[in-house]
């Protein structure tokens, strides 16, 4: 490519350098013959031919010092190191040295301190120099020299000591260019003729590789920086070549005779000779004109070219280049601020150019977005609409999505909007809205493949809202669209609603949900479950069976991995079969089906599971016609009922029962709930005599008032019903369940129980009255008897003595001896005896125990007075409430008690002797009571 083609900017301004102090073109170096100079380390460098080295600050001021004493040829001032290496003649003839300065120390004389001096010698030859180059490192320095050798420095190059020199290459023509570079582990010298470029590998035994049969003059190679990887760049009359250690690289056809090339900030300078042209008169004196050329080699432009007299050399320090010149004078180039380059280009409409040369100089994203959204608003006002909306998609991330999408929403330009609502998706930046709309894009322009690539994607992450796409696919009637991504993405609710109410395939849906976990399977079957159970009842019954056992995923394996590797059991997880009752609306048939399968697996479910199962059975019955059929359900009925793991409600069951009229579910019922009363008057209510008296035989025990009611019943009746009247009352009579009187009120009412009827009856019972009214009669005369006994007794003690006669302990059964203790119960003690078994000295040891029996019979009868609930409660429940007033009577309930102390001044025998008394009379009465 010829440099013609590159576009040409003035992106530099020239000017002569002026010395500070005058504002005038800078001249002290008017008067110094040039040889040689370097830059670096804040300081131009220039050597002279008669030896001296002369130092330039920033501030313009100039210090010299002598370092040879005829001549400076080479200088290299080392980027990394303050230290100089300088080539040049101290003696007549050719006799090159190198000196090596460090700039950071002066000597005794106030120069630069010289570390190293040392003669350049290829072997024992005299020849000049042509090259130098050092490492940045200081191991490493090479001289080329006019014969053709390279001679190799390796060790410290500012001491003598530890540095060794050899002979790396030779050969016939001139040494034009040296360079060093380091890759890895290796470091790499290229070396340069006229006619051949190579490079040495000096560590490793020195391996030559000949990268070129072409070489350049002198002066006319540079070592490029990082923004070209570093290579090696040499200037021909026919174009500029690159070179890395293996091989040649790129080349630019750059036309014309070069003198210079220098590299400055990622632009090569090149000095050429201007072409056609005669020489000019400067100053009084006649000079070539030379080219100075800045090409910017990435972004492929020519960034500055002037003419410029002479150019004797070129150097970069400060931020600027630095020519100098034939006509004496200093020139400096400065580049202009990117800001304003980027202006320039703007207003040449070059956006891609500025862009180009905003990424070269690091530019922000947010400075970056701005160029490229005026580029694309540059190519809109031209129509070009494809170019423009590839760089609005650039923009993406910072430059609002609406500025792009207003421009495009015009139909004519929807294939545009739509590459960049792809773009904003794959960035991750788009809305709902961005998806719905790039959706809606795809629809109208039915572009299905497109459709399938932005959706249909197994691979890759989405880039969009899923629930949007879905809905907007739904919408346009993509349903394996929607279908798709419902599926992948888990959007089960999505997915269900799609396949039954849009597709209506009933059975893909029962699949889908078969395969779904757990929780999202009950769920789900819960809300779809009915329109699942209208179409498919039998699919859907099945998985509901699955749902409500032991559930898993149909593509699940029987055992999961995590199980195996426990070895535990496999964990059941399983649905509450009450909660999906409601789903078989109209379809009781499968429901009942349903619902046998859960009692049959599991026995203790819920009461409302058995429940409904009983209304169903009813129902059957009910509506049942066939004889046979009926039959065979209400067998099946009661078995529910009559199972015993069966975990109904009694109440609703037998409001079931009642309501559809099932006798034997609700007898069974009532028996269960020992309601026997109610299967006494549902025979009393349907006249069913025989089972009124079986009711009877068969619950009498438990509830007797049955016979009573039973007997009412039958008085009622105006048929003759003489046999069971007469079999009633004998188990009334043989129980005692009714006064006769009351008997016969009640038979009363009947005008068929004649006199017949009760008269062994009540001839029973009246001969039973009399017996017990003799037997009273005989009971109370022996109770006055033993009454006027005891009160006799009681007299006696009062009024006579007692003469004790009892000749042996009652203890030790051995004869009396004085002292001993006699007690009224005739119970007589030797004195000792009586104090070892006696828990008190007023109670005989031998009638204690009977007499504390007694006495807490009577405090209990006295603790029981108050109790007049307990009283009533009895009484309302007994069926002989006087037998129960005869026994509170016996207790004293209604006796008045009189508490009688004894005064204080009678005599301890005397107090003794009548608490004796009192408790004899207690024990007396306790004993009356029980007779």
């Amino acid at each position: 490519m010829a440099f013609l083609q590159w576009r040409r900017f003035n992106f530099f301004d020239k000017e002569v350098v002026k010395d500070p102090i005058d504002n005038q073109p800078f001249e002290k170096l008017k008067d110094v013959q040039i040889a040689a100079c370097a830059s670096g380390r804040g300081q131009i460098v220039i050597g002279d031919i008669i030896g001296n080295l002369h130092f330039l600050n920033r501030q313009l001021e100039l210090t010299t010092f002598r370092a040879y004493n005829i001549r400076v040829s080479h200088v290299y001032q080392l980027k990394q190191h303050n230290i100089l290496v300088t080539v040049g003649e101290d003696e007549e003839g050719i006799n090159p040295s190198i000196k090596v300065w460090n700039l950071d120390k002066v000597d005794q004389l106030g120069s630069p301190l010289c570390t190293r001096h040392v003669r350049a010698m290829p072997g024992n030859k005299a020849v000049p120099v042509s090259s130098l180059a050092v490492h940045e490192n200081l191991n490493y320095m090479a001289l080329g020299f006019e014969d053709g050798s390279v001679v190799l420095f390796k060790g410290d190059v500012t001491r003598d000591r530890h540095s060794k020199q050899r002979i790396v290459h030779e050969s016939p023509r001139p040494i034009t260019g040296l360079a060093l570079k380091t890759v890895g582990k290796n470091t790499i010298l290229f070396v340069v003729t006229e006619f051949s470029i190579m490079s040495i590998n000096i560590t490793a035994k020195d391996q030559k590789e000949i990268l070129d049969e072409h070489g350049c003059r002198l002066h006319c190679s540079v070592m490029s920086d990082i923004t070209q990887e570093n290579q090696f760049v040499i200037g021909r009359q026919d174009a500029v070549y690159f070179y890395q250690p293996d091989g040649r690289g790129p080349c630019l056809a750059f036309e014309g005779e070069k003198l210079r090339l220098h590299w400055f900030r990622g632009y090569l300078a090149i000095v050429g000779k201007e072409s056609k042209a005669m020489p000019r008169a400067i100053g009084g004196q006649t000079m070539e004109m030379n080219i100075l050329t800045l090409y910017d080699i990435q972004n492929k432009f020519i960034a500055y070219s002037a003419p410029i007299p002479e150019v004797l050399d070129v150097v970069s320090e400060w931020g600027s280049l630095y020519v100098l010149a034939g006509d004496r004078k200093m020139y400096v180039l400065q580049e202009k601020d990117t800001q304003t380059k980027l202006e320039m280009l703007f207003r040449k409409n070059l956006y891609q150019v500025a862009i180009n040369l905003a990424k070269t100089r690091q530019y922000d994203q947010d400075g970056l977005t701005d160029i490229f959204r005026q580029y694309g608003d540059h190519l809109y006002s031209k129509g070009d609409h494809d170019g423009a909306i590839a760089q609005y998609i650039k923009t993406i991330g910072k430059l609002e999505a609406s500025y792009v999408i207003r421009k495009f929403l015009d139909a004519q330009r929807i294939h545009n909007l739509t590459a960049y609502l792809q773009a904003l998706h794959k960035a991750q930046k788009a809305t709902e809205d961005h998806t719905t709309l790039l959706l809606n894009c795809y629809t109208k322009l039915k572009d299905v493949s497109k459709l399938d690539e932005f959706i249909m994607t197994k691979d890759r992450e989405v880039d969009f809202d899923v629930e949007t796409a879905i809905r907007v696919c739904r919408q346009a009637c993509y349903y394996e669209h929607a279908l798709f991504l419902a599926e992948k993405h888990q959007q089960h609710d999505w997915y269900l609603k799609i396949q039954l109410e849009d597709i209506k395939n009933y059975q893909k849906a029962l699949e889908y949900i078969g395969k779904l976990e757990f929780v999202e399977a009950e769920n789900n079957i819960k809300k779809y479950g009915k329109v699942l159970m209208s179409e498919m009842p039998h699919q859907a019954t099945e998985l509901l069976k699955r749902l409500c056992t032991d559930y898993k995923p149909s593509d699940a394996p029987l055992v999961d991995a995590e199980t195996l590797l426990s070895g535990g059991t496999p964990k059941i997880v399983k649905a509450n079969a009450e909660e999906f009752i409601h789903i078989f609306v109209n379809n009781s048939e499968r429901l009942t089906e349903f619902l046998e399968h859960m009692v049959r697996v599991k026995p203790n479910s819920p009461s409302l599971v058995y429940n409904t199962l009983l209304e169903l059975y009813l129902h059957d019955v009910v509506h049942e016609k066939e004889i046979a059929a009926k039959v065979e359900k209400e067998r099946k009925t009661l078995d529910l009922l009559q199972n015993p793991d069966a975990g109904y409600d009694l109440d609703q069951a037998l409001v079931l029962c009642q309501m559809n009229n099932f006798k034997a579910g609700i007898l069974f019922l009532y028996e269960k709930a020992k309601l026997y009363q109610q299967i006494l008057r549902y025979h009393m209510e349907h006249n069913e005599y025989v089972h009124v008296i079986d009711t009877c035989k068969r619950f009498g025990i438990s509830d007797p008032n049955l016979w009573v009611q039973a007997l009412a019943y039958f008085a009622r009746k105006e048929e003759n019903c003489k046999t069971q009247i007469m079999e009633v009352l004998t188990h009334i009579d043989r129980k005692n369940l009714l006064p006769p009187l009351l008997v016969v009120q009640t038979l009363a009412h009947n005008s068929t129980a004649t006199l017949s009827v009760v008269k062994d009856y009540i001839t029973r019972r009246l001969q039973a009255e009399n017996d017990q009214i003799g037997e009273d009669e005989r009971l109370i005369k022996q109770y006055r008897e033993e009454t006027e006994k005891m009160r006799n007794q009681i007299n006696e003690l009062k009024t006579s003595a007692k003469i004790f006669q009892v000749s042996k302990c009652s203890v030790c059964n051995h004869p009396l001896e004085l002292p001993s203790v006699h007690f009224l119960c005739q119970h007589s003690y030797h004195q000792h005896c009586f104090e070892s078994y006696a828990e008190n000295e007023s109670e005989c040891p031998a009638c204690m125990p009977e007499n504390r029996k007694l006495m807490d019979i009577i405090r209990a009868q006295e603790q029981s007075k108050d109790l007049h609930e307990q009283f009533h409660h009895q009484l309302e429940r007994a069926q002989d409430g006087f037998s129960v007033v005869a026994d509170y009577f016996g207790r004293g309930v209604f006796n008045k008690v009189t508490l009688v102390t004894d005064p204080p001044s009678k005599s301890r025998a005397s107090g003794a002797t009548d608490q004796g008394l009192q408790r004899e009379i207690l024990i007396a009465q306790q004993a009356m009571k029980r007779n």
